[in-house]
């Protein structure tokens, strides 16, 4: 049984067809990332799958339990965490205060201090500014804080949309080095991505969408060899 079952999935927008029979799944550990241009139905499919857009047909299954229909904050609890495009944060908080509400749902002090250093100590600059109103922080930093503080929810799954959008070439290899590292701790990550070679780069495995349906999949070193696959995103020729 995989950590996630997404199975015949299909999303509308009133009467526009947004997804249309997506099936994917993702395994305890892996990195797997989604790619595809703009309007495949990528953060579409995150979505709904963390409760904030209702299904039309389909079934999404998280770690043995059926979850399609609940609302997100029981989603959330059950360990599915997503961060998603925007980032998310309160920029009138501090800093400290925004990534301490990645843990409000739970109540063992002990481990929220342990989480809460382990997130600091894989984003030093979060660290050098936690009494800063989030408001402040630069693109990166907002991203950063937006992980560390999804990571303070101790995910069995994180799902990461769009997390280098907009952000300088420096600071995108500072976020996929840290999801690298996230990744070895254990965590499971489905990774929404435009930079497919990043994507493809990290992730054990990876599927391709198109106008709202999956249209390849496979490992992801196979899918970046594939002509296909480097014609239409990764810029060859």
């Amino acid at each position: 049984m995989s950590l996630l079952e997404v199975d015949n999935l299909s999303v509308n927008y009133g009467a526009i067809e947004a997804i249309r029979g997506c099936s994917l799944r993702v395994e305890q550990g892996e990195i797997v990332t989604l790619i595809g241009g703009n309007g495949a139905g990528k953060s579409t499919t995150l979505r709904t799958i963390s409760g904030l857009l209702t299904p039309k047909n389909g079934t999404i299954r998280f770690d043995g339990q059926t979850i399609h229909g609940r609302p997100p904050h029981a989603i959330t609890q059950s360990g599915l965490i997503h961060v998603p495009e925007g980032r998310g944060i309160f920029a009138n908080l501090t800093v400290e205060e925004n990534l301490m509400l990645g843990a409000y749902s739970r109540n063992n002090l002990r481990d929220i201090l342990e989480d809460r250093e382990m997130a600091l100590s894989l984003f030093p600059r979060v660290r050098e500014r936690l009494k800063q109103a989030a408001g402040t922080l630069s693109g990166g930093e907002q991203q950063m804080l937006a992980i560390a503080r999804a990571l303070l929810a101790r995910p069995k799954l994180l799902m990461l949309d769009e997390p280098s959008l907009g952000l300088a070439p420096q600071i995108v290899q500072t976020i996929f080095q840290v999801i690298r590292q996230i990744n070895r701790t254990g965590a499971t990550i489905l990774l929404v991505e435009q930079n497919a070679a990043m994507a493809l780069q990290v992730a054990h495995r990876a599927y391709v969408i198109e106008v709202g349906s999956i249209e390849m999949e496979g490992p992801a070193a196979e899918l970046a060899a594939s002509d296909e696959v480097r014609k239409a995103y990764l810029g060859a020729h």
